[in-house]
């Protein structure tokens, strides 16, 4: 698959780069948006050699009016990121706990600050666990890094920016949230249910599947069946912008890496009651 070694790694491949003198920086990012902490899992048992890093509190800003994972500051991104032992142009794999979804926004957070050789580990944890390989309760120490945060290395989307692709005639804005949510009928974690006007529904596992993805071309086809068009622009929400950084590694893989990320997504939508909320089946205007 043109592409996919760039950006997913599988466990065996992964195995035989750990036994190099200078492997990859191994990165746990396991997390669940009601808990319980993923510090926890990484503790009863992690990849040899991988470090913690929380996705809450280490790779987003503060919940507020920007969205529940809003994008990080530079500077403490950068000191997390050196602390943890991530080095300038030195490969990184991120992983967890197996739908994909938190190792997506670390991939994507480390691409958006242009460290460009970054993978995820396709299934994660588990997919490591299955393949027999080996589990480490000991929590290294890892040597400071020298990364340098530059962001704005891909592509994001505010509110407006959101809502004016949403609009055009070329151009689509996916909503990558259950179909429920997306139309209104119920909405278990934000204020306000319903979606961007404009937006078109593709619900995550319709391209993802228990964290892993399938071909390019199937991609290819369920993208396009959706409106996305090879030479229109395309950008990706959610709830708070971690499934839909997993929709732009999607993108990514089938061949769109200006697939832009609204990261704020549909907390920071309805954080402004003026914002237009549509609701069916349908993108309404």
């Amino acid at each position: 698959m043109s592409g996919t070694a760039e950006l997913l790694v599988e466990p065996d491949r992964l195995a035989a780069e750990l036994d190099h003198t200078d492997p990859p920086t191994l990165l746990d990012v396991r997390w669940r948006l009601a808990g319980p902490p993923g510090r926890d899992d990484y503790a009863a048992g992690h990849l040899p050699g991988a470090v913690f890093v929380d996705l809450d509190t280490e790779l987003c800003g503060r919940p507020g009016a920007a969205g529940r994972h809003p994008l990080p500051d530079p500077a403490a991104l950068q000191a997390a990121l050196r602390a943890v032992g991530v080095r300038a142009g030195h490969p990184v794999v991120v992983y967890d706990g197996g739908d994909g979804m938190s190792a997506a926004r670390a991939w994507w957070t480390l691409r958006w600050v242009g460290h460009r050789a970054v993978r995820v580990l396709h299934g994660g944890f588990p997919a490591w666990v299955a393949a027999g390989l080996p589990v480490s309760t000991v929590a290294p120490t890892p040597t400071p890094g020298d990364v340098t945060v530059t962001p704005g290395e891909l592509p994001v989307l505010d509110a407006g920016e959101a809502a004016r692709l949403a609009a055009a005639e070329t151009g689509v804005l996916l909503d990558v949230r259950a179909a429920p949510r997306y139309r209104g009928e119920t909405e278990p974690i934000d204020p306000v249910a319903g979606h961007v006007p404009g937006a078109v529904n593709l619900p995550a596992p319709e391209y993802v599947s228990d964290g892993r993805f399938p071909s390019v071309e199937a991609l290819r086809q369920r993208f396009a069946a959706a409106g996305v068009a090879a030479d229109a622009p395309v950008g990706a929400y959610c709830g708070s912008g971690v499934t839909a950084a997993q929709a732009v590694l999607a993108l990514h893989l089938a061949g769109r890496p200006d697939a832009a990320l609204y990261v704020g997504s549909w907390s920071n939508w309805v954080a402004d009651p003026d914002r237009t909320v549509a609701t069916g089946g349908t993108p309404g205007h």
